[in-house]
């Protein structure tokens, strides 16, 4: 494989993102660079990581980086969605999907906050609109997918209206940390989201 031009080694958005997902030629190389890259883009955001930080956290040359992820965006996409698992809802009684829903989200920001991929893509495209379409593969895989999988009518419309408490919920909480909701117990978050989700996942979308 030709060795990246070390000019280009800093960050090139055209490059071929896809060189992230395929199987790489060693998997514990991959996750150290993955564990490294997610810690400082959680801590610097998008704009402020480079190739060249990630190889260094990671004790690797940096065109190891661009060997396995091609761009810093193939290298972000890849981090963020790092060990990503939706909710299965399917098996869920109905009047319970709401809260399983909202549980599966905040049990995990609360346990990983700087690992979750949700949280880092908050924080990142917060300062950095360019990684909007990361948030969108991201929605699509968490939040539409499960309500997908549920044949609901008008389902893209109800994932997005989940998702506008949920990330909301995730930016306020633990982005922004407004309080008290950053200070508020589990239960005292999760309840009360849950039934505004449950609506909009069993509700009527319109008047009549």
């Amino acid at each position: 494989m030709r060795r990246p031009d070390p000019a280009r080694l800093e960050d090139d958005p055209g490059e071929d993102d896809s060189l992230g997902v395929g199987g790489p030629r060693s998997e514990g190389t991959r996750r150290t660079i993955l564990h490294a890259a997610r810690d400082i883009f959680a801590t610097r955001g998008y704009e402020q990581t480079t190739i060249r930080a990630v190889a260094a956290r990671a004790g690797i040359d940096a065109s190891m980086v661009m060997r396995y992820f091609g761009s810093k965006a193939g290298l972000f996409t890849a981090a963020a969605t790092m060990n990503v698992e939706p909710p299965d809802l399917r098996s869920v009684p109905a009047d319970r999907r709401g809260e399983v829903f909202v549980r599966h989200f905040v049990s995990r920001w609360e346990d990983n906050l700087s690992g979750d991929s949700t949280v880092i893509l908050l924080r990142t495209a917060v300062a950095d609109p360019a990684v909007t379409v990361k948030m969108q593969a991201t929605f699509d895989k968490l939040m539409l997918g499960p309500v997908a999988d549920l044949g609901l009518d008008h389902g893209a419309s109800r994932a997005s209206l989940i998702a506008t408490q949920l990330l909301g919920l995730a930016l306020c909480r633990y982005v922004v940390r407004l309080e008290p909701l950053a200070s508020l117990p589990l239960d005292e978050i999760v309840f009360p989201v849950a039934r505004t989700v449950q609506q909009y996942l069993t509700g009527a979308l319109t008047d009549g």
